[in-house]
């Protein structure tokens, strides 16, 4: 039993070890025939991608010879081109030598004539000495006696000719020079008079500015140096003076008044005193805006401010900082025709006037007010020299001067610059509140009532009343003594005390 089982066992070991390798062998074979498969399958992309190569390349083999053949075909063409040219080349260089010897042979034959006149020249030069017992020196000099002599009439009138045709051509010139100069700025100047109108929304604020019994408008007068006229004309105020910087300042601190609405004395004051300092501000801006407008950027900043007050000051009714800027600018064109200095004349000619901003309150000419003022601010020399000679006080010293006197002519005397009557109208004023000034004792004056009135207002501390009143007497003299005017003078004397304490 145990030897069956032995055997059986056996058995199935050998039959196991014969299906193993029956199951093996055939995935042997199965793994071949897949190999093989892929090896057919392998082969045969590879047969078709030499094909597509092949196809490829016989293309890209077409398409070269094409090329070739179209660069050939080009090569050829500009070979023939090539060789075209060459022969133009040579046929033109051919020609060239043809004519070049030709010319040659011209020259050849024009030198051997000249050499036969030549020849002939010294032979008759030599006859006509030998017959006339002159030198060719001597006969030239006998020929020109008697060409003098014959024509000196007809010469020097052609020479008078010549002279006065160029005195005549330059003269144009000139003219054309400062013709042009003038077209380029005859820009309109516009002069303000003596009057300024003041807007208000409503007859109603006419009341409110008065003041009860009159003290708000005296307030204001007195503030500002000013006179205010009230009339019956619907929605507006005018305000009156010489000075259109105090003019101003009542304008400003008038419509600053009606928009607050609170229109009292000490209200009143406080507002002129803030429209001053807003046309402190003006005046700065203006001074700045003439410089950069003019072209001249090296002024010092203080300068520029007393330049900005020209915008207030007309001369002849003509505005002087407006006519400061045009006198620059011409001095600027004509420079550039006579070849000056351009930048020194046209900043010689914006502050040539300077003196005008001052010469109410500093005793000279303008003139020597300005040279001191540009001095002080230790402007150019040579700036000062040319503005010192424009109305001829100084002598010429360079031609910037000489630029800058005809750049202020040419603005100032051209037609509808200036009016004679307002310039002298505004000088009596000026010169009115100057007499009232020159008094000790008196703090400030005003010239009203187009100079039919002054204004004096005096220190209580120095005048009495019986003072006051001599004083008074005093200022009319001199007016009598020093002005002529036409109708007579109101001198109104104002001594008033104020008090002010503060409690803390």
């Amino acid at each position: 039993m145990v030897l069956l089982v032995g055997f059986s066992g056996l058995g199935g070991t050998v039959i196991g070890y014969f299906l193993h390798q029956l199951i093996v062998l055939q995935r042997k074979n199965s793994a071949e025939l897949k190999i093989k498969q892929l090896l057919l399958d392998a082969k045969a992309r590879a047969q078709k991608a030499v094909e597509e190569a092949n196809k490829k390349a016989e293309n890209i083999l077409g398409e070269a010879k094409k090329e070739e053949k179209i660069s050939l075909l080009q090569a050829r063409k500009i070979e023939e081109r090539i060789l075209q040219k060459e022969e133009n080349v040579e046929k033109r260089r051919v020609e060239n030598e043809k004519a070049a010897q030709e010319i040659q042979l011209k020259v050849n034959l024009i030198k051997k004539k000249k050499e036969e006149l030549s020849v002939l020249e010294g032979k008759k030069i030599s006859d006509l000495e030998r017959i006339s017992s002159l030198s060719e020196e001597e006969a030239k000099g006998e020929l020109m006696k008697e060409a003098e002599k014959k024509y000196e009439e007809d010469i020097i009138g052609r020479m008078q000719k010549i002279e006065l045709a160029g005195k005549d051509e330059l003269e144009k010139k000139a003219r054309d020079i400062l013709v042009g100069a003038i077209q380029r700025l005859a820009s309109s100047t516009a002069s303000e008079v003596t009057t300024t109108s003041v807007s208000i929304p409503s007859d109603d604020i006419k009341g409110k500015i008065i003041g009860k019994e009159g003290r708000n408008i005296r307030a204001l007068e007195r503030a500002a140096g000013v006179e205010v006229i009230v009339d019956d004309t619907p929605g507006s105020i005018i305000v009156s003076a010489f000075d259109p910087i105090r003019r101003h300042v009542a304008k400003i601190a008038l419509e600053n008044l009606i928009l607050d609405g609170r229109i009292q004395p000490a209200r009143i004051e406080e507002m002129v005193e803030k429209a001053r300092a807003e046309i402190d501000k003006k005046i700065k801006q203006k001074g700045e805006a003439a410089a950069y407008e003019a072209g001249v950027i090296d002024i010092d900043p203080r300068l520029m401010s007393i330049l900005g007050r020209l915008y207030f000051r007309t001369s002849y009714g003509q505005n002087v900082l407006q006519h400061s800027i045009e006198a620059a600018h011409i001095a600027g064109i004509l420079s550039a025709e006579l070849g000056a200095d351009a930048a020194l004349a046209k900043k010689a000619a914006l502050l040539h006037d300077i003196g005008k901003a001052m010469d109410h309150e500093v005793q000279g000419t303008h003139v020597e007010i300005g040279r001191r003022i540009l001095q002080k601010f230790n402007v150019d020399p040579r700036v000062i020299s040319a503005m010192q000679s424009h109305h001829e006080e100084y002598p010429y010293e360079s031609i910037e001067g000489i630029i800058v006197q005809v750049a202020d002519a040419i603005s100032g005397a051209r037609p509808g610059a200036r009016r004679d009557t307002l310039e002298n109208y505004l000088k009596r004023l000026e010169e009115l509140e100057s007499i009232a000034n020159s008094f000790d004792g008196v703090e400030k004056s005003y010239a009203i009532q187009a100079g039919r009135e002054i204004r004096v207002f005096v220190s209580p501390e120095q005048i009495s009343d019986l003072e006051a009143k001599k004083l008074a007497r005093d200022i009319a003299d001199k007016i009598e003594e020093d002005l002529k005017y036409p109708g007579e003078i109101k001198v109104n004397m104002i001594r008033e005390s104020r008090i002010i304490e503060y409690a803390r």
